[in-house]
C-alpha cells in the first residue's frame, strides 16, 4: 500500500478504497480466490488504524480473505485494530540480534492471543556466516556461543540461531512462526531442520546473555 509522495519518497495509502483496491490486485496476480493471511505491512500515519482494518474486515465478511495480520505497528495499534477486527497474527523482527518486541509487544501480544511471525530471526543472515567488520566482531562472544552450541548438535550457527527464535514460544508462551530467508532447496531443508533442534536451558539462557539486550 504504498504511493509515490510527489518528492521522491514514499508514504503509506491505506484508506478503505485502496484497501480494496489492492486485495483485488492481489487475488488476480496470485490467482486464487481467497488470501488466507491478509497483512497490513505498515500503517498510514493520516488513516485511522480502524479505517483500514475495517476494510480489511470487510474483505472477510466478502470470503476473499481468511484472517488479518500486522506487521510494523506499536502495542496501542495492535489494540485499536484488534478491538475492530481480531488479528491473529503480528509479523515483527525477532532474533538474537533484534529483541525489542519482548519489551514493546509481547505483553499486549500475549494477552490477545496473536501469533508473531518472527522475520530476520538469523539477525539478515549475520548469524550464519563468522563476523568480518568491526560491529559484526564486537558480537564475537555470540558467535561463539553459537558455533559451540552448534557442534554439540551436529548443527550449524545459523540453525541454532533460528532454533533460538523457535524456542521464545516456550519462554514467553506465545506462538511464534519463524520466517528465514531462503534462497536455495539446501537452505529450506536446514530452516526445517532447526525446526526441531531442542536446545537445553543452559544453552537458551547463554544466548539470552550474549545477544542484543531486549
Amino acid at each position: 500500500m504504498w504511493r509515490n509522495d510527489g518528492d521522491g519518497g514514499f508514504d503509506v495509502r491505506a484508506d478503505a478504497s485502496y484497501v480494496r483496491q489492492a486485495s483485488e490486485a492481489s487475488l488476480r496476480r496470485l490467482g486464487v480466490d481467497v488470501i488466507d493471511l491478509y497483512y497490513l505491512h505498515h500503517r498510514s500515519a493520516t488513516i485511522p488504524i480502524e479505517e483500514t482494518v475495517a476494510a480489511m474486515a470487510e474483505l472477510v465478511g466478502h470470503g476473499k480473505v481468511r484472517a488479518l495480520g500486522l506487521s510494523n505497528v506499536t502495542a496501542e495499534d495492535l489494540r485499536r485494530a484488534h478491538a475492530v477486527h481480531p488479528v491473529v497474527a503480528l509479523q515483527e523482527q525477532w532474533s538474537l540480534l533484534q529483541r525489542g518486541i519482548e519489551q514493546q509487544l509481547l505483553p499486549t501480544v500475549a494477552d490477545l492471543g496473536v501469533a508473531v511471525v518472527a522475520h530476520s530471526p538469523t539477525g539478515h543472515g549475520l548469524l550464519h556466516r563468522a563476523p568480518n567488520t568491526a560491529d559484526e566482531r564486537a558480537m564475537s562472544g555470540l558467535h561463539t556461543a553459537l558455533d559451540e552450541i552448534a557442534s554439540t548438535h551436529d548443527a550449524t550457527a545459523g540453525q541454532v540461531a533460528l532454533a533460538w527464535v523457535h524456542h521464545r514460544q516456550r519462554v514467553h508462551g506465545v506462538p511464534v512462526v519463524p520466517i528465514p530467508g531462503t534462497t536455495s532447496v539446501a537452505h529450506l531443508r536446514s530452516n526445517v531442520a532447526a525446526a526441531v533442534l531442542s536446545l537445553s536451558d543452559d544453552q537458551l539462557r547463554r544466548l539470552d546473555s550474549l545477544g542484543v539486550a531486549p
